[in-house]
């Protein structure tokens, strides 16, 4: 006997925050990590926004909290990605003065 798993629903103000992260700068990866959405999902978010076609499912808003709180996990994804490329970036210099 197989038991299916109850597919995640998303409300229209969560997929509208996750596209506009993308939209802002940030991979698809990145915002799909810090969400802890599949890829292939927020793809087909950001390419439903762009047709104008995406539609929130569910009944249950996003609290102001949740936005926050994605919010500010994009933003520590993306401060990590910056501090690594300036950590290499200073390893690299400090290579070439030697």
């Amino acid at each position: 006997m197989t038991v299916k798993a109850k597919r995640a629903q998303y409300t229209l103000e969560f997929k509208l925050e996750a596209v506009r992260l993308v939209k802002n700068g940030q991979s698809l990866a990145a915002v799909s990590a810090t969400l802890c959405v599949v890829q292939q999902t927020l793809h087909n978010w950001v390419k439903a926004d762009r047709e104008g076609k995406l539609v929130g499912a569910g009944t249950k808003p996003v609290s102001p909290e949740q936005m926050e709180l994605a919010r500010l996990r994009a933003e520590v994804s993306r401060l990590k990605m910056e501090l690594d490329i300036t950590k290499k970036a200073a390893a690299y210099l400090a290579k070439e003065l030697m």
